[in-house]
This record gives C-alpha cells, sequence and structure tokens, in this order.
C-alpha cells in the first residue's frame, strides 16, 4: 500500500525537549511547569494563541511532557503548574480556535484535554505524582479547569488576579473539560456559591476564591514564591514515588502509516471504508520476556506492556480525529494466551517496582479511553486470539463479545482466560474493574469469574460465566458476524453514541463518569446549539463588538 503522510494527520507525539509551549525545569523532587505559549504556532492556521491561551497542540505537548516525567524523571514526587508569563496564568481554550472549528473537533478536543486532567489525578491518586497549580495571574476557562485537576490550588493575591468559569456568560457554552463537576464535586463548592461563580464572567479574587473553597491558599506576591515552595514540599512528603529511582528514555513511538492503517510491532488497525469498519489486532509478547526487574529496566520501553500501550494508545487517538466515519471498532488479539497470563503474572509480582507501577497505570489509562469512545466496539475471539488476562479487558470494555464454537476436539478452538488483572487492577473511569462493572457487582457470578481464575475457558463455559455475549458455532459464525456489523453500520451514529455512553457505566457515578457523560450530552448538544454556535451564537460573536442574539426556548 502507499504510505500516507503523516504531515496530513494530527499525530499526538511532540518531540522530546523541543516544546513550543512549555518550560519544563527540575529541581531534586520538584518539577516545574512552565505554561509559556507561543501564539504564533497554533496546531491549524486562523487563529492566535494570545493571553497563554490553548488548543490541541498545546494540550499534546502537555500530554508528551507528563509522560516524560512519569517515565523519564520517577524521581519527580510533585508537579508544580504555573506560568511563565506576568499576571496572566491561562486563558483557557482559545476561543477563536472553537468558534472556527467543527462540531466534531470541539467535542474531541475536549474529551482528549479532560483524559490529560483526569491523568493527573489518576497519577496522584494510584502512583504518587503530585501535582501543585501555582496561578501567578488570572486563570479563566480552561486554565481553572487545569487548575482543578491539580491536587491543591495557590493563587497570587495581587488584588486583580481571578479565578472564573466564564463560559457560560460569554460563550454561551459549558466549561468543556470538567469544571462544572469538579467545582462541586471535588472542590466541594455549594452550590448556591458555585451557581453565582459560574455566572459572573469576571470571576473571584483573594479572600472570597479561599473562602468559596475555589483555591486552597492564597498569597500576596512578595511571599508567593515562598509558597509555592513549601506547599510542593508538603506534598513531596506524602508522594509514594521513590527518590532513588533511575528512569527510562521513552522512544518515539514507531508507527507507520498507509492507506489500509496504522501499523505497529504489536499493535495493527486496518480500515474497511466501504463498511465503515476498523479491525484494531493487539498481539501478545512474543519470544523470551524479562523474568527480572533488572531486565525490564534494561529492556526499558521495549518491554512488552508498555510498548504495546504506547502503541495502543496512539492508534486509539489517531483513530479518535482522523477517522470520523469509521464507526464500528472490531477488537481483535493474536497469539500466545499463556503468554499474557506470564507477563500478567511477573507485574503482579512485581508491583513495588516503579517502572513495573508506572506501566500498569499506562496501561489504566490506555483502556480507558476505548471506555469512553464513541465508537461501537465488538470483540471478535476466534482462533489465534488470545484474550487472556489484561488483554481480556479489551473484550470487556466492548459493547459486545462474539467467540467462534468449535467443537472441542479441535485443537485451534480459541480460550479466554481471566488474570488478576480483571479483577480492579485496570478499573474503568467509573473506578471499578470491568468485570464487576459487566456483573454490577453480582456476588454469585463474581465469585464464579474468581473461581474461574487461570483457566482456559472455551465457548460454553466462557457462555455459561457471562463473559462473553455471544457464541456461534462454525456454521453460523461467518453469517452472524456479518449481520451483526452490517445491523450497526445502518443505525444512527448520533443515537449509538448516545446508547452505549448510557450503557457502559451501570451504577455509581464518579467525576470521571459525570464529566464524560456531559460532555456527550449536555456539551456536544450545546455546541450544536445557534445560542452558542449558530450565525448570531455567543461563541460566533466573541470579541467582534456584537452582541448575541438568543433563541429564549428552554429545552
Amino acid at each position: 500500500m502507499p504510505e500516507v503522510k503523516e504531515a496530513e494527520l494530527v499525530t499526538f507525539d511532540a518531540p522530546a525537549g523541543d516544546y513550543r509551549h512549555w518550560r519544563l525545569t527540575i529541581d531534586g523532587r520538584v518539577a516545574t511547569l512552565a505554561m509559556d505559549v507561543n501564539e504564533d504556532c497554533g496546531l491549524k492556521p486562523g487563529y492566535k494563541l494570545k493571553l497563554n491561551s490553548y488548543d490541541l497542540g498545546v494540550d499534546i505537548e502537555l500530554y508528551n511532557i507528563l509522560q516524560s516525567i512519569r517515565f523519564e524523571h520517577p524521581e519527580v514526587a510533585c508537579v508544580v503548574l504555573t506560568s511563565a508569563r506576568e499576571r496572566m496564568f491561562c486563558a483557557g481554550a482559545n476561543i477563536y480556535m472553537l468558534g472556527t472549528s467543527t462540531h466534531a473537533w470541539k467535542v474531541n478536543f475536549c474529551k482528549f484535554t479532560n483524559e490529560t486532567r483526569n491523568g493527573m489525578e489518576d497519577s496522584s491518586r494510584r502512583d504518587g505524582l503530585k501535582f501543585l497549580a501555582a496561578l501567578n495571574g488570572t486563570t479563566a476557562g480552561g486554565g481553572y479547569e487545569l487548575a482543578l485537576a491539580c491536587d491543591e490550588i495557590l493563587l497570587i493575591d495581587d488584588r486583580s488576579s481571578a479565578v472564573s468559569l466564564p463560559e457560560v456568560p460569554l460563550l454561551g457554552v459549558l466549561p468543556g473539560t470538567g469544571g462544572l463537576t469538579r467545582v462541586v464535586d471535588k472542590r466541594k463548592v455549594r452550590r448556591d456559591l458555585a451557581d453565582m461563580f459560574c455566572t459572573n464572567p469576571d470571576g473571584v479574587k483573594g479572600e472570597r476564591a479561599k473562602e468559596w473553597g475555589l483555591v486552597d491558599e492564597i498569597a500576596a506576591p512578595a511571599k508567593f514564591q515562598e509558597a509555592v515552595r513549601v506547599r510542593a514540599g508538603n506534598l513531596v512528603q506524602i508522594s509514594t514515588r521513590a527518590a532513588d529511582a533511575k528512569g527510562i528514555k521513552l522512544s518515539p513511538v514507531d508507527r507507520k502509516v498507509d492507506d489500509s492503517g496504522y501499523h505497529y510491532k504489536y499493535v495493527d488497525v486496518s480500515f474497511d471504508r466501504a463498511a465503515r469498519t476498523i479491525t484494531l489486532t493487539v498481539r501478545a509478547p512474543e519470544g523470551d520476556q524479562p523474568h527480572t526487574v533488572d531486565a525490564v529496566h534494561a529492556a526499558g520501553d521495549k518491554w512488552w506492556p508498555l510498548q504495546m500501550a504506547r502503541e495502543l494508545d496512539d492508534a486509539i487517538l489517531m483513530l479518535r480525529v482522523n477517522e470520523l466515519e469509521l464507526g464500528l471498532l472490531l477488537v481483535k488479539t493474536e497469539g500466545s494466551a499463556q503468554a499474557v497470563i506470564a507477563s500478567d503474572a511477573f507485574m503482579l509480582a512485581n508491583q513495588n517496582d516503579w517502572l513495573v507501577r508506572e506501566t500498569i497505570g499506562m496501561l489504566r489509562r490506555t483502556f480507558a479511553r476505548l471506555d469512553v469512545s464513541s465508537r461501537t466496539m465488538y470483540a471478535v475471539i476466534e482462533p489465534g486470539s488470545c484474550f487472556a488476562g489484561l488483554l481480556f479487558e479489551l473484550a470487556l470494555a466492548a459493547d459486545r463479545s462474539y467467540m467462534l464454537a468449535l467443537p472441542e476436539e479441535e485443537g485451534d478452538a480459541p480460550k479466554i482466560a481471566l488474570s488478576e488483572f480483571n479483577f480492579g487492577l485496570l478499573p474503568a473511569v467509573n473506578d471499578r474493574g470491568r468485570l464487576e462493572t459487566r456483573f454490577s457487582a453480582d456476588a454469585r457470578h463474581m465469585a464464579a469469574a474468581v473461581e474461574a481464575k487461570g483457566k482456559l475457558l472455551g465457548p460454553a463455559e466462557a457462555m455459561s460465566l457471562g463473559l462473553i455475549t455471544v457464541a456461534p458455532d462454525d456454521l453460523d459464525w461467518e453469517d452472524e458476524v456479518r449481520i451483526a456489523i452490517e445491523e450497526r453500520a445502518s443505525l444512527s451514529p448520533d443515537a449509538l453514541t448516545g446508547m452505549e455512553a448510557s450503557l457502559r457505566f451501570p451504577g455509581a457515578e464518579t467525576v470521571e463518569t459525570k464529566v464524560f457523560g456531559r460532555l456527550s450530552a449536555w456539551q456536544n448538544w450545546v455546541f450544536i446549539r445557534p445560542n452558542s454556535t449558530g450565525e448570531n451564537g455567543a461563541l460566533k460573536l466573541f470579541g467582534s463588538g456584537k452582541k448575541a442574539k438568543f433563541n429564549w426556548e428552554r429545552v
């Protein structure tokens, strides 16, 4: 197949150390990440990134820097997020970028930005990497949402710097990266005060911001840097990251792109444009694998779980923004189930090692991108598959799973297997394991799954345990899978996205499920309403001097 130029695609890697929008400095156990957006380096033409406003390109760099801190600087215990500009932390997402973007671009931009912030909270909660927002100037919209993702927020008290979420009064849209949810769910701001805050375009300053719970502390300009130092030091003290850990080098993901799809060592993506489907195949480890922690560190980013996770993460993100019309993802695996189970067992036995722990974190965050996918996902379990252990999480993330039922005497009949990884080690964005979510924590079903752990299960056993959806025999297999694909591809993509988002997270909500649910529903809806993006909408007219004309119906 001819090779497609990657310059024509949006990619999610950034040259290490060659960042256009951020300054990273590391001093012992504290990393300082200062926002210094180059206004002339927007990801797409047509707008300037003034006032430290950001677009997808700025957030791609942030994501890559955080990955570098996790793996190349494991000695870092606290990341201080601040600004290299005086009196301006961040003005949030660039309004002119949003005003000129397609609907899909706006929604996917918000989704990736959400995931980056959720990833910060995940690293703090599970891996001990703490975050301090040192707001040294005005902080608006997405800038405040970035601060909300941190463990603590410190605001300079200079009589002019404020925090605000001005999207509703100024733009006719919602804070798109979790601001409303985090203000009341995470910061515990009273709903009446939150109502006042979110409808005041000027925001809240100083002592009132602290009193309302919008920030943790304020400091006068002369005392601000010392306050940053003290609070960062306190966060270092509660971090579980080892001070003597030695990092590994993260090389760029090796990706080949052609007309047929994206191709990596352990992940392959192929397109069927006529059927509007994507086949995503994940391969098991091959050959001898490291058997000691030292050998894993020597393998570095070529260690199978880490390399596979990085390739899968890249593929999911590439598909999200570059292939909007391929709505059905067929998830497959290839290789030895025993090799996957052995890899699981090694990681389970060595979770105290920083690199193993961070790799599990990478797997957790990558699989979570599938949970919030706006694509249908079908797992296809056939001869040669290795849906075992951590790779069975792919089947559990899918909306349905189809497993070929061959006679037991046939040696190539597909099998699945559960490992400890399927019992909460890789929770979805609802903070519960996918197996627990599948059974709504039903004790009888969970006990049966625990009893089956470690066994190779054929289709009959898998069906009886509720681990798969359908198990056609070899006579019906091709027709049943084909019909399922064709039927799904014929349905409304909008209705399917709403249906899938509603069905994937039964039970109690978390901040993450609320954020993504509201993005899929309310923000998605608001972005296409004339009050925000119509010719006379607030988002379209911002900065023009004209006043928005609203349709006054409350729907």
